[in-house]
């Protein structure tokens, strides 16, 4: 691997056009050395075509990507030190497990016992040890998978690069596959650059992870400062479920009070900084609560219900005007509402996210 400084993946505004489509519009972006970080958006919003570039195999139209402090600009694919894993698996059917994962090391010369004995052990890094003789063919989804990160993991990469890895596994599996890239990465202690539209793969695996939209950035963070501190209503919305709601604010007692609907069905107060005006407010399902008698912030009728044992979910209309439904998450076993009834509802203090 290489040694040196601690940020392997550095990107300074880089920016890609196909033509007249800009797919990558001016960004910054720092991968440090040990991390799992996780470029996240939707689709079309310029993910993969930024780990192409970071791999060799696209060229920025302009910026810099350094890796390990390097400028690779003109330096192909198979001269960085990085290994891709791509959402389609691409395993040789024709050569064995083993072969399949020493391929990389006999084209960098290595001799056939070595690539046998580091087959081997990194075969073991993925739970498949004593897999060497199978057949591809042989192996399931979950296990072809691990085949491959060995692969990319086999000539010891400063980052290994993957692309969509799990997303042609069904839930299950991927859950399965989600842990043992945690344990894997944790075991090679290497850079994983993973990209993805699943925001919940994303929460789960990351160190930090970036938004991404329309070829920009939006937000870097650890997960859970992008779940609880959204810097944009586009990362409330695609991070996590919430609720957006349109409001106004105003200050009154030293407290920015927020009213959303036309006739301020719901109201809070806030001490983050918020301007007067127009605002754009995001409240999670989780963040509210039943409240008893006069307490909370809106009244409303429950007209969906759904039971999921540890916690209830619940789609309201409020009174008043302005806003067609919320949605609602209490915890707990006990579901005292039920649909057609009204009931009030509060919110956790400090819970609202309030863009200006």
């Amino acid at each position: 691997m290489m040694e040196g400084t601690k940020e392997l993946i550095e990107l300074r505004d880089v920016r890609k056009e196909f033509g007249d489509v800009t797919a990558v519009d001016g960004i910054d972006l720092t991968v440090r050395s040990g991390e799992f970080f996780s470029l996240v958006g939707p689709s079309g919003c310029g993910k993969t075509t930024t780990l192409r570039m970071i791999s060799g195999f696209e060229t920025p139209t302009s910026g810099t990507v350094r890796l390990a402090g390097y400028d690779v600009a003109g330096v192909p694919p198979e001269e960085r030190d990085t290994n891709l894993v791509f959402q389609h698996l691409s395993l040789f059917p024709h050569m064995s497990v083993g072969e399949n994962v020493g391929y990389g090391l006999k084209k960098s010369g290595v001799g056939k016992a070595e690539r046998k004995q580091k087959a081997s052990e990194y075969l073991e890094l993925v739970d498949l040890g004593g897999y060497e003789d199978r057949n591809p063919t042989e192996l399931s989804g979950g296990q072809q998978q691990r085949v491959a990160l060995a692969r990319a993991l086999v000539n010891e990469p400063s980052v290994v690069l993957l692309d969509e890895p799990l997303s042609s596994l069904d839930r299950k599996l991927r859950k399965q596959m989600q842990v043992e890239l945690r344990k894997i990465h944790e075991k090679t202690q290497g850079a994983f650059f993973y990209v993805t539209h699943d925001q919940e793969v994303a929460m789960t695996l990351s160190d930090r992870m970036a938004v991404m939209n329309e070829g920009q950035i939006e937000q870097v963070g650890t997960p859970e400062e992008i779940y609880r501190n959204p810097a944009t209503p586009f990362v409330a919305d695609f991070i996590g479920d919430t609720n957006l709601f349109d409001g106004r604010a105003h200050r009154e007692n030293g407290h920015a009070v927020v009213e959303v609907g036309e006739t301020g069905s719901i109201s809070f107060t806030t001490d983050d900084e918020v301007d007067d005006g127009t605002v754009t407010v995001s409240v999670r399902p989780e963040e509210f609560y039943l409240a008893d008698g006069a307490d909370g912030h809106f009244e409303g009728e429950v007209v969906e219900r759904y039971f999921q044992g540890d916690q209830t979910n619940y789609v309201v209309e409020p009174d008043g005007e302005g806003v067609e439904e919320v949605t609602v998450v209490v915890q707990g076993r006990d579901a005292p509402v039920e649909r057609g009834e009204h009931a009030r509802f509060g919110i956790e203090e400090d819970a609202p996210v309030v863009f200006s």
